[in-house]
């Protein structure tokens, strides 16, 4: 089983492919979110330091990040492969990251790149409608996705609603800042000849098949 990294723009669904790969795999799901979200909650100096730098919005240092997840890569779950989520987020951070894997002696592994049209993006993040019982992802733009009864759930009868910043503002934002920040990325793994590229413009199965494909091969 090799190491696994998804990079994709927002909405294009890396988060429920990462979630089937871990089912499948018993793989753990390392998220630099999640990791920082547990070390706040810590009665310690970097417990208190974390807690307060997300509490007031601003960004932990790099330095912090790197310690944390060399910290959480150490453990015994990740020895037979992992998925990293949410980082690295620029090409420095990837300079680090590679630098943490060579040191513990891992593999980058698989750099999978789920690739998707602008437009078709934005129709997936202005239709997602959210059931606020059961958490069922609807898209009121998608035949094949869309709820039976508008802003009714089929599973539970729930509300469907739709999330703040599932607007065309704040997906060009979130787009441009993909753009910028992670494109560098895209182009130092492909030096490296380990990324490979995925259609996304298909269903979550057909996808996962590419995804098993690229795993197994």
């Amino acid at each position: 089983m090799k190491n696994i990294m998804f990079i994709a723009p927002p909405a294009a669904g890396k988060g429920t492919q990462a979630e089937l790969v871990v089912n499948k795999y018993k793989i753990p799901h390392i998220s630099t979110g999640d990791i920082l979200r547990k070390i706040s909650t810590e009665d310690s100096e970097i417990g208190n330091y974390v807690y307060e730098t997300l509490a007031s919005g601003k960004l932990v240092k790099d330095e912090i990040t790197y310690q944390l997840i060399e910290d959480r890569l150490k453990q015994d779950d990740c020895k037979n492969g992992f998925i990293i989520d949410g980082f690295p987020r620029n090409l420095e951070q990837a300079y680090e990251y590679d630098r943490i894997l060579n040191k513990l002696g891992y593999e980058i592994g698989n750099v999978i790149l789920i690739n998707i049209d602008k437009k078709k993006l934005e129709k997936r993040i202005t239709g997602r409608r959210i059931c606020e019982d059961c958490k069922t992802i609807y898209n009121i733009n998608d035949k094949f996705s869309s709820p039976d009864i508008d802003s009714i759930c089929d599973n539970c009868g729930g509300k469907l609603y739709q999330r703040s910043d599932d607007n065309l503002e704040a997906f060009q934002t979130r787009y441009e800042m993909y753009q910028e920040k992670t494109e560098p990325i895209i182009d130092h793994y492909k030096k490296k000849n380990v990324l490979v590229e995925i259609n996304g413009d298909d269903s979550i199965e057909n996808i996962f098949n590419e995804i098993n494909k690229i795993i197994n091969r």
